[in-house]
């Protein structure tokens, strides 16, 4: 079991900035892709980016391409999303997600193939 807790959500006006952070309790970095993903109500679940295990390779949805960077600590179990020029369509729960054993441009946005999540943390973009 790995347990994923997200952090660095917030409030913030359009064309603003937040960083997110997820931290897991093992060793995943240099195993599996770890992903960031958003929701809101009555939606489903969206692929926003994930890094590959090892070198770290990075995947972007369309939407978030040019304005969000993913990047990881792998010694120290976490991930991060800087999220720049924030528009309100951002405005989401967002989860970090792992135990997909590899990413690829194909995968990296479904949902069904990470195991573990965090609980999520809330960011808000205002107009």
């Amino acid at each position: 079991q790995v347990r994923m807790v997200e952090s660095g959500g917030g409030s913030v006006q359009a064309g603003g900035s937040l960083r997110l952070s997820c931290v897991a309790s093992a060793l995943v970095g240099s195993r599996l892709c770890m992903g960031w993903f958003r929701q809101t109500p009555g939606k489903e679940r969206e692929g926003v980016a994930a890094i590959s295990p090892g070198a770290g390779s990075t995947y972007y949805a369309d939407s978030v391409k040019g304005r969000f960077t993913i990047s990881k600590d792998s010694p120290k179990n976490t991930v991060f999303l800087q999220m720049n020029s924030l528009k309100p369509e951002d405005t989401a729960m967002y989860y970090c997600a792992t135990g997909l054993m590899g990413c690829s441009s194909s995968n990296f946005e479904s949902a069904r193939y990470y195991t573990y999540w965090g609980q999520g943390t809330q960011v808000t973009v205002s107009s």
